[in-house]
């Protein structure tokens, strides 16, 4: 199967990506037949309309300029406003109207998820198990994004859409988990510094603890004593990590959704989000009480709030980063 090379609106090259896909997004309008693209191996680009297999796709496009890889910040509204209890409600009805696909989709993501977290427990090739998780978790959820975009914008939907983010943006998507985890992280670096350097002279004491013993008095005290300093500086760390992950929350979806790399996806959702950051950390808590709730019921509850929480977020998303004629 030949795969293709296209050069995007912020004149970077994308691919190899499978003839379907170049398809696709000229069914969108994210290319068309002034494109440049080149079939992998081939030593130069040439407008998209002169391949027969994408001539007729191409001819039935208007000619706009080829907006992949291109910010879409140019094309947004200055401000928005976000309905709180309308992305939960509309969430609900999403899956409530789509529950198969999207319960599924849910479903196959938690147990490719659970699988590899219970093997990372593993003796021995456990390690190795977690380097997987650490690389596949970014492209695996912003394909669960991606399907329930799809699903919300009404075009055709299935359970593979989860592994949409392998096939079209894997390294992009790989760094947009790893780079704001590893922000967010250090952040958190002077409480972890902190906290082990308290914690260091306690290992003896806390070795002599036997697993099955509660500790007396004096030695809870003692531990007290030396940990309790800690919180405020957890606390005061805890701030700009808050805001950072808060902010960067969009930056898989926007990466998928709108061809960006890794850095101008955080750059978007952090500038977009700010605007309003109260209004999405408040719908991050809903999210993450139902949730709760749903692990409250037996654990099995969660599997029905989670595509819930998935959907409200996209509306969310919709909302704050709305496709104009250039995205």
């Amino acid at each position: 199967m030949a795969l293709y090379i296209l050069i995007g609106g912020d004149q970077k090259e994308y691919g190899p990506i499978p003839a379907t896909d170049v398809q696709q997004w000229l069914t969108e309008g994210r290319l068309n037949e002034e494109s440049l693209i080149k079939v992998e191996g081939d030593a130069d680009f040439r407008p998209l309309s002169t391949f027969p297999e994408f001539a007729g796709a191409a001819t039935s496009l208007p000619p706009i300029p080829p907006p992949f890889g291109a910010g879409p910040s140019d094309s947004m509204p200055e401000d928005y406003e976000l309905d709180l209890g309308g992305c939960l409600s509309r969430g609900w009805a999403l899956v409530k109207n789509n529950f198969s696909v999207l319960f599924v989709g849910t479903l196959v993501y938690l147990l490719i998820e659970g699988v590899i977290g219970g093997l990372a427990q593993v003796p021995f090739v456990g390690a190795l198990f977690s380097v997987v998780n650490l690389v596949i978790s970014g492209p695996l959820l912003a394909g669960v994004f991606y399907l329930f975009l799809r699903v919300l914008r009404s075009e055709p939907a299935e359970v593979g859409d989860i592994f949409h983010g392998f096939r079209r943006a894997f390294g992009q998507l790989f760094l947009g988990t790893l780079i704001p985890s590893l922000l967010v992280g250090a952040c958190l670096l002077p409480f972890i510094v902190l906290f082990l350097w308290k914690l260091t002279p306690l290992m003896g004491l806390m070795a002599n603890l036997h697993a099955d013993a509660m500790p007396d008095p004096e030695t809870l005290a003692t531990l007290t004593s030396v940990l309790l300093p800690c919180l405020p500086v957890l606390l005061f760390c805890a701030i700009p990590a808050t805001y950072l992950a808060v902010c960067w929350k969009f930056t898989l979806p926007l990466i998928l959704d709108h061809g960006l790399d890794f850095w101008t996806a955080m750059k978007l959702s952090r500038q977009r989000v700010h605007q309003h950051w109260w209004l999405v950390f408040g719908l991050l808590i809903l999210i993450s009480l139902l949730n709760f709730a749903g692990l409250c019921l037996c654990f099995v509850g969660v599997l029905f709030t989670l595509p819930v929480g998935y959907a409200a977020l996209m509306i969310a998303y919709e909302t704050i980063f709305p496709k104009g004629p250039s995205a």
